[in-house]
């Protein structure tokens, strides 16, 4: 019986996923957003016997590595330190929703909001949105999207 082969396509790219995936016992690991002919050089790789991390995600991996060399267990430690609460908030900034309107949705103040946010800025080094987005991104509170094809006219 022909041994199986596993190659994962997925949306998550962060070091832990990949990390995850492989432990787990995956052959391969590949990008969504990849092209068609990525996808097929990783079918081919992963049923020659291969390993195969696509380029992307492995880009994705080492950048993160050595912009941050730190320990897995203390990036663990830092992300255990938010409480529910701040994840939940960080998952709905990451979604786009302003200090008010999420207040609205948890019935909270949107002072209080935005004393969560400088709190989870604060406990993980963050300092804009835009890496928040990113970080909620890679432990797979939201999903990452792609921009919009559509052409606009003038």
């Amino acid at each position: 019986m022909p041994e199986i082969k596993i190659l994962v396509t997925t949306i998550h790219q962060s070091d832990e996923r990949v990390k995850e995936v492989f432990s787990a016992g995956a052959d391969g690991y590949c990008s969504k957003y990849d092209s068609k002919q990525e996808l097929l050089t990783a079918i081919d790789r992963v049923l020659a016997g291969n390993v195969y991390l696509s380029p992307t995600i492995s880009r994705n991996v080492l950048a993160g590595y050595l912009s941050n060399p730190a320990s897995e267990t203390s990036k663990k430690d830092i992300w255990d330190t938010l409480s529910q609460r701040e994840k939940e908030i960080l998952k709905l900034l990451a979604e786009g929703y302003t200090n008010k309107q999420i207040g609205k949705m948890l019935f909270i103040s949107a002072k209080t909001v935005e004393k969560h946010r400088s709190n989870i800025m604060s406990k993980l080094n963050l300092h804009d949105v835009a890496s928040l987005t990113r970080l909620a991104i890679e432990k797979g509170l939201v999903e990452r999207r792609e921009p919009s094809s559509r052409k606009w006219t003038q």
